[in-house]
């Protein structure tokens, strides 16, 4: 072969490798078929591209990339009812469908459209042509053999993955649900922040927790509790929007009255949560009786004050009427004195309120032991004593990864080991 028929071949294979490198994370699909062919005309020592199969398979490349462009579909999970209408109403449907689609999808879970079938084929058609049914799938599920407290490990459709605890109670069964990936607020005594945030939950995704776990149980779930991993009101809006498609008679219909709501104290939207005419119980992970304890040992104390958190509280309770429940981890030699419990008393003397004492998850990672039995009982008594109704939380799932963030940490640990 001459030198300039080297040439034209070092500047065919070279232009090839410039127009692969430029467009495979783009087209993945598409190149990967096209490196196939590539190693094959390689192996035969032949080139088959030229300037116009260049050309050719840019065009090849536009088309396909217009084509996904047109397989991008709407998750009709996370409408809200309303938002349902109006876009069946865009379709060309008349506004009452919405209510059937609705019912389908989230009182009767169904995750193909062909089982709608009071809905005409045509509509069938036009939602298969331009949405999907979200689904996410198990993971892991780990189940104590104390109390059969269910641990879900749920995978999302990007490969991120989430954690929800099935709880059995007399009064029914509890879920509690994600709202993040990971969380910022970095509680010292929670594994959840451990891996760091990644991104916050579609409101469709936050339902679907309950969805996948009541297909896999085949039990219904009548309280959900937002206390799994992340900050609910950090991810306010698909937080608030979840809450009103879980809540609707048309779908899993759970009364507000059922639903709790933990927050670490983000100020400002526990006073737009207060005009949101949502009847949901919040909980307060308060902690601590003091600034500088507080600070120790959650960072978002060094935005606001304890001072500034209940006075977000009292407008809470004056436009709702609703009793918040304060939620204290009692921390071995931290703040499990009766001192602290004389100030507890105090903050919240006049409010309408209850007060969870938890004891704390032991992490290794910090030196953070459990309070011993007789301080939580001293504790519990002597809030009691003083008018502030006390509980300590039911233990659920102690021979389990069932503490926030556990699971899902271990997964991250041994995903990075392979």
């Amino acid at each position: 072969m001459s030198n300039v028929a080297n040439r034209a071949k070092f500047i065919k294979i070279l232009l090839l490798h410039i127009y692969l490198n430029l467009h495979l994370q783009v087209y993945p699909k598409f190149n990967l078929v096209l490196l196939y062919n590539v190693w094959i005309f390689k192996v035969k020592q032949k080139i088959y591209f030229d300037i116009k199969n260049l050309l050719f398979l840019h065009v090849c490349s536009n088309i396909y990339r217009r084509k996904e462009d047109m397989m991008e579909k709407i998750d009709i999970n996370n409408f809200t009812l309303e938002e349902l209408e109006e876009y069946v109403v865009s379709l060309g449907e008349k506004k009452f469908h919405a209510k059937q689609i609705f019912k389908w999808i989230h009182k009767l879970k169904v995750i193909d459209f062909d089982e709608m079938t009071d809905i005409s084929k045509s509509l069938r058609e036009k939602l298969k042509e331009n949405t999907y049914i979200l689904t996410m799938n198990v993971i892991k599920c780990q189940i104590s053999q104390k109390d059969g407290t269910m641990k879900f490990l749920i995978g999302l459709n990007d490969g991120c993955a989430i954690e929800s605890v099935f709880m059995k109670y007399n009064h029914g069964n509890t879920l509690c649900v994600s709202t993040q990936v990971g969380c910022k607020m970095g509680c010292k005594f929670c594994a959840s922040t451990k891996e760091g945030f990644e991104r916050s939950l579609r409101a469709s995704e936050i339902e679907g927790q309950i969805l996948t776990v009541e297909r896999y149980t085949n039990e219904k779930i009548s309280n959900v509790v937002y206390m799994g991993i992340g900050e609910p009101l950090d991810n306010y809006d698909n937080t608030v929007k979840s809450i009103r498609i879980i809540n609707n008679p048309q779908g899993l219909n759970i009364g507000a009255r059922h639903i709790s709501l933990s927050t670490c104290g983000l100020v400002p939207n526990i006073y737009r949560l207060a005009d949101e005419n949502i009847q949901c119980t919040l909980s307060i992970s308060l902690h601590a009786t003091t600034d500088e304890k507080r600070r120790d040992i959650m960072p978002i104390a060094n935005r606001y004050s304890i001072d500034e958190l209940l006075n977000a509280c009292k407008d809470y309770i004056k436009k709702t009427g609703r009793r918040i429940s304060f939620e204290y981890a009692l921390i071995s030699g931290k703040n499990d004195s009766y001192e602290d419990a004389l100030a507890l008393a105090k903050l919240l003397r006049g409010m309408i309120a209850h007060v969870n004492l938890i004891p704390v998850n032991e992490i290794k990672e910090k030196n953070y032991k459990k309070a011993k039995e007789k301080n939580v009982e001293k504790f519990m008594n002597t809030l009691n004593s003083m008018g502030i109704v006390t509980t300590v939380r039911r233990e659920l799932g102690s021979d389990i990864d069932a503490a926030c963030g556990q699971l899902r940490k271990k997964y991250i640990e041994n995903s990075n080991k392979l």
